[in-house]
């Protein structure tokens, strides 16, 4: 026996599609038409498993836990440091910044900028 027939015995051999019993003798696709004789499918058996994920995705209920979210800039406050550096932009003596390390240890850290007054953006690599 092939190994496609002893594992998918319920799915159509042609475009992989769930099988719909038909008779007690046949089951067919729904597609495409590929039959397959119920004596081919006899004695087998089916396991599988539901989480709680599925059950709350099958009755439309929200996740426990929310991977991603879209918040809009402007719902989220976040208080950063500020600096006494000149936006380039509208000239604004003051600038929020943060700091991040995008290349090697060994390197320096960029400092990422922003105007609280204007929202202009920019980085320098130190």
């Amino acid at each position: 026996m092939a190994f496609w027939q002893a594992r998918d015995f319920l799915f159509c051999g042609v475009c992989g599609t769930l099988l719909k019993f038909d008779s007690v003798r046949s089951a067919s696709c729904p597609l495409c038409g590929f039959k397959r004789k119920a004596k081919d499918i006899e004695g087998k058996e089916t396991r599988y498993t539901v989480t709680a994920e599925d059950i709350r995705r099958e009755l439309k209920l929200d996740p426990y836990v929310i991977l991603e979210t879209t918040l809009k800039e402007e719902d989220v406050i976040v208080e950063r440091a500020t600096v006494n550096k000149e936006c380039e932009k509208c000239k604004n003596p003051e600038l929020q910044y943060y700091t991040k390390q995008l290349r090697s240890a060994d390197e320096g850290q960029t400092v990422f900028y922003k105007c609280a007054k204007c929202r202009h953006e920019f980085n320098e690599n130190q």
